[in-house]
């Protein structure tokens, strides 16, 4: 069992998805390179995929080059890796909470300069400092360090008023370098579980979203999720979806949508069936949920893909018809008046 978990790490490492550390591209102004430190684990590796001890302080650095005539100014930050709504592992900055599960943040354990100058036609080395938790834990901790060049660009609009003489700060392209960290080779069980599911928009789109969650200080690596909505109490499916080759990054969740493709939200009781498949395990779930009448209602409202009734022509219709009524009922009733007075005369 061990040798098979062994194996399954080894594979995690190699099909993880990340960013080349050295760069040439034209779009960038200058160029990274790790220093790779002898307790990594992988030296063919160009991310840092990292042996450490508990309390361990480490300084690792990575070579900042800038082939430009120009001064490059880059500002590096450091990140926890999440999962977004794709499946896919993010290692930069994002909106995405730190999951529960979560027993350390990267940003927290790793710290960087806020402010880096390459000067022109030179490098510089960017020095990252490590201090471990005092705490041993299994698993990875995962990470990186986003290294993003910005600029001062004259501001033609003069709307920006915290810029003074014009000036804003614009920023240019995001380059990632992954950070593993870890202490053992514990086996790790894969655990996953569904939290909520809820109605939900993404991109102005209905769907029903369940949220998925990694508990375990391990990859999810080639995922497959398969995903049924049922009336309650109903076999026909009335929405699905199927997908593979996701990941999770370590201690994370993400919310899977289901897409309506454009079918309006209805309120009602529902159940979804779900099944996901990692690391040679199978969960499967059933979970009831409630959609509300007024949360569909306001959901089907700014659905871009719902054609929206127009009742415009209806309310100018309602208007106008009240109106002539009223203009006829004033006219009667002046001949009415006029008729009892001419009786009386």
């Amino acid at each position: 069992m061990k040798k098979k978990m062994l194996l399954a790490l080894t594979m995690m490492l190699l099909i993880l998805p990340l960013f080349h550390t050295i760069t040439m591209a034209s779009e960038f102004n200058f160029a990274v390179t790790t220093v790779i430190p002898d307790n990594q684990r992988d030296k063919n590796k160009t991310y840092f995929d990292l042996l450490m001890k508990p309390s361990q302080l480490q300084t690792i650095e990575i070579e900042l080059r800038n082939d430009t005539d120009r001064d490059v100014k880059i500002k590096p930050e450091i990140h926890t890796a999440t999962t977004n709504m794709n499946g896919v592992v993010e290692y930069g900055n994002n909106n995405i909470k730190a999951d529960s599960t979560l027993l350390y943040k990267m940003e927290d354990i790793v710290t960087t300069k806020a402010e880096v100058e390459i000067p022109a036609k030179s490098s510089c080395m960017l020095k990252l400092d490590i201090n471990m938790p005092k705490e041993e834990f299994d698993g990875f901790l995962a990470g990186g360090i986003t290294l993003k060049e910005f600029k001062e660009v004259e501001n033609t609009d003069n709307t920006n008023s915290d810029n003074a003489a014009g000036m804003s700060i614009k920023n240019e392209y995001a380059y990632v370098v992954a950070i593993l960290l870890s202490e053992n080779d514990s086996e790790i069980i894969p655990e996953l579980k569904l939290n909520d599911v809820f109605p939900d928009q993404v991109n102005a789109r209905n769907v029903i979203s369940a949220n998925i969650q990694n508990c375990m200080p391990m990859y999810m690596n080639q995922m497959t999720v398969e995903a049924k909505v049922t009336k309650k109490g109903d076999s026909t499916i009335l929405y699905e979806s199927s997908n593979e080759g996701l990941q999770m990054a370590p201690n994370s969740n993400f919310n899977y949508p289901i897409p309506l493709n454009g079918e309006k939200l209805k309120g009602g009781e529902y159940t979804l069936t779900m099944t996901a498949a990692s690391m040679g395990e199978v969960w499967t779930w059933t979970r009831d949920f409630t959609i509300e009448r007024d949360m569909a209602l306001a959901l089907n409202k700014s659905d871009v893909s719902i054609k929206q009734t127009d009742y415009t022509w209806l309310y100018v219709a309602i208007g106008t018809g009240l109106l002539l009524l009223v203009i006829v009922l004033w006219i009667l009733i002046l001949k009415k008046k006029k008729r009892k007075k001419s009786d009386e005369e």
